[in-house]
């Protein structure tokens, strides 16, 4: 039987993060998995009383996040959601079916095709097309929304990607990595909501971080 784990990294996520709990569908998940950056106020304590197993990763970054919940993650099948309930995490059961159904190694969630207003600025908006433009360009994908938190995969496929980032860019990247190396992918539009709390993004370093990573990586693979 397949086994399903969401992983959720955290950072001060008090407000939030027992609704995304509770709207995770415990019929379909057998495992609630929070990777915390040492917050400093009741995200783990909240997180612990919802029923949800805890990792504290003392180093810093996104991608070194979600490394450190993959490898502590006992599930066959591993979803991933933000904690500041932007994703919908209702969602899941239907994610998981279409997996299987479909016979699929990788979704990954659109949040542009439904966006609600407030929940993304022009800004935003402006740097998202941006960086999955430059994603397709140099890798020649076809991908809509390139920075999404959201996916749905199996497990087992990490073993065939080459993940080098530990900040924001590993989100593009394991996306690019799962297209190239000829996993069965899928995009799926989700709905995106306005994010509960202070927002942890910094546009305009995180979008030219972003984008000067997908150089790196683009012409640093083509020297191999």
């Amino acid at each position: 039987m397949t086994r399903v784990t969401v992983v959720i990294p955290t950072l001060n996520e008090e407000a939030s993060i027992g609704a995304v709990i509770d709207a995770i569908p415990r019929d379909i998940v057998d495992e609630v998995l929070i990777v915390d950056g040492q917050s400093k106020d009741r995200t783990v304590a909240i997180a612990q009383e919802k029923g949800a197993r805890t990792v504290i990763e003392l180093r810093r970054g996104y991608g070194r996040a979600y490394k450190t919940g993959f490898a502590n993650a006992e599930g066959d099948v591993i979803v991933t959601l933000d904690g500041d309930g932007t994703y919908p995490a209702a969602a899941i059961g239907d994610l998981v079916r279409m997996l299987d159904a479909e016979q699929l190694d990788f979704i990954s969630c659109d949040r542009l095709s439904t966006l609600k207003p407030g929940a993304m600025t022009a800004t935003h908006r402006f740097g998202n097309w941006a960086l999955a433009f430059w994603a397709n360009v140099l890798f020649r994908v076809k991908i809509r929304d390139s920075q999404t938190g959201m996916w749905v995969f199996r497990k087992r496929i990490l073993e065939g990607l080459t993940l080098t980032a530990d900040g924001m860019s590993f989100s593009e990247e394991i996306k690019v990595e799962a297209w190239k190396r000829g996993f069965r992918c899928r995009e799926v539009p989700i709905e995106y909501s306005p994010r509960i709390g202070e927002a942890k993004l910094n546009t305009w370093s995180d979008g030219f971080q972003n984008l000067r990573f997908l150089f790196r990586k683009r012409f640093s693979r083509k020297k191999k």
